[in-house]
């Protein structure tokens, strides 16, 4: 990151220090990008198109190239009438012909299956060809794993056994979330990337945490002097997370029915939350500081048993129901999906991180499917004043919050208590509000876009360490245990476009509080 140029100005005694922001620097030195299903799914709805727009915002350098690797087969030509079709279909931006036929020069193909020496044979051809473009010294390589995870060891244990992890080239890998589907089949994953690659070398992707107001909490909670103070155990009373979508599984049956919400949502994005609004001040931004202190939450968060599931998990699946007017099917009836599935698609539950700075204070969190809205969302609700001066007028004192909504917009919110005008003591809530998009007029990059910017450029702070997997495995393996020795009996129990079973209501009411979401 640049450093800001400072200035000073004296406005009497006092100095007055003021910075010219300098936006990072994006410069990305020469690269093949190999993307392993790179005619697949994944490839053509996000992963192409987003390429396209980050070259036609004209942050790729001039000299780079991207392979597709897998079926079905088809040659170079073929394969860039794919990806001008992809990018017109699921791009963003308008299509603009003159920068499709720059980029289009840079895309080659590899027809082949996975697990033939012969491909990686070629694979290993076609690089070195194509690496001997690239200027000066560097011979960067990047992986990326557009593939179901039951393809990472097969790819993996031929990359090394070609040699072309470590010894030819300056080699990255990207691999896209599940890390497994419990912490012994993670562990066993990471054991196959580890003895091919480095832990340097590995990019686990969480798209959530490319997202700007996920990265600016560690700064909203530290550089601000008027909240630092404020962010513990003594003045916060509760934290909520909200993690929801109004969409449904979207042909992803056969995927959802073996994960369900908690591995899909809570065990990934939900938990990188919490850790971002729990974790203490690092010693530096580099990405291991930062990535040490998450570990330390997730460790942290207390064990779940079968009587702590019991008392403060709930569980849910959606039924038909009616979201933006239309009807939309149950769970049961998608595709891919057995008519007796037990599958949850909705959970809230109540955690607690037993630390010095968090003894107490209770972390609600819920996500789930087919709610009413799409919107990602961290409430920080405040304690109320020891002494209840309004009580004549205000029986009822809502409390004092700050939302850190993510998505669909990203929005800071704090929500305050002000005099009503002409009254004599009634208290009127307000917000304060800052959007990032109205006060920042900078070029944008979607969250996915962002982290493969910061792969190329050999940035891991947005990437997921292997032990912080580990730990987030510990801390739901039990929960999904419990639920899957004990089925649930009442799916479906909430109907698509409500928030959820009514027993999540119950979870946080008991305890004197309501979900807050804005």
């Amino acid at each position: 990151m640049n450093t800001p140029q400072s200035t000073t100005n004296t406005a009497g005694d006092e100095t007055i220090q003021t910075c010219d922001i300098q936006l990072d620097d994006f410069t990305i030195d020469p690269f093949t990008l190999v993307i392993f299903g790179g005619a697949g799914d994944l490839s053509q709805r996000k992963l192409l198109p987003m390429l396209f727009h980050i070259f036609t915002e004209g942050d790729l350098p001039p000299d780079f190239s991207i392979v597709g690797f897998g079926l079905p087969e088809m040659d170079d030509e073929g394969y860039r009438s794919l990806v001008r079709a992809a990018v017109r279909t699921h791009g963003e931006e308008s299509f603009d012909q003159m920068q499709w036929e720059e980029f289009s020069r840079h895309l080659h193909y590899l027809s082949g299956d996975f697990e033939t020496d012969a491909n990686y044979e070629k694979l290993t051809g076609e690089l070195n060809l194509l690496c001997g473009k690239q200027s000066g010294e560097k011979r960067r390589v990047i992986y990326y794993m557009a593939v179901p995870p039951n393809f990472f060891p097969v790819i993996i244990n031929q990359l090394s056994s070609h040699r072309l992890c470590k010894d030819r080239f300056d080699t990255r890998i990207i691999i896209e979330k599940p890390f497994g589907r419990d912490r012994g089949s993670a562990e066993a994953l990471s054991r196959t990337i580890r003895e091919a690659f480095d832990e340097s070398q590995i990019y686990r992707i969480d798209h959530y945490l490319g997202k700007e107001t996920v990265q600016n909490i560690i700064f909203f909670r530290f550089a601000n002097s008027i909240f630092e103070p404020l962010w513990n155990r003594r003045y916060i009373d509760n934290v909520q997370i909200t993690v929801a979508e109004d969409l449904g599984i979207e042909h992803r049956g056969n995927f959802y029915e073996q994960a369900g919400v908690v591995r899909d949502i809570i065990q990934n994005h939900m938990l990188q939350l919490v850790a971002l609004v729990a974790m203490e001040p690092p010693v530096g931004f580099e990405a291991d500081y930062i990535r040490d202190e998450k570990v330390k939450i997730f460790r942290s968060i207390r064990p779940m048993d079968r009587e702590y599931v019991d008392a403060f998990s709930v569980r849910g699946q959606y039924g038909p129901g009616t979201i933006g007017g239309e009807m939309v099917p149950g769970y049961r009836d998608e595709e891919n999906v057995a008519k007796d599935s037990n599958t949850p698609t909705f959970i809230a539950a109540k955690l607690h991180i037993d630390n010095w700075r968090w003894a107490g204070v209770p972390f609600y969190i819920r996500a789930g499917k087919r709610l009413p809205r799409r919107i990602t969302q961290i409430c920080v609700q405040f304690k109320q004043p020891p002494l209840r001066l309004f009580s004549n007028t205000s029986d009822i004192m809502k409390p004092n919050f700050l939302l850190l909504t993510v998505q669909p917009r990203e929005e800071i919110t704090l929500h305050f208590g002000v005099k009503y005008p002409l009254s004599r003591n009634a208290i009127h809530p307000v917000n304060m509000e800052f959007d990032y998009q109205k006060a920042f007029k900078t070029k944008r990059h979607s969250p996915y876009e962002r982290l493969l910017i910061d792969c190329m450029r050999g940035d891991l702070t947005l990437f997921v360490r292997q032990d912080g997997i580990a730990a987030q495995w510990d801390v739901v393996d039990s929960l999904t245990a419990c639920w899957e020795a004990n089925p649930a009996t009442d799916f479906p129990n909430y109907s698509a476009g409500t928030w959820g079973s009514e027993d999540s209501e119950r979870l946080i009411q008991k305890d004197g509080r309501s979900w807050i979401t804005k």
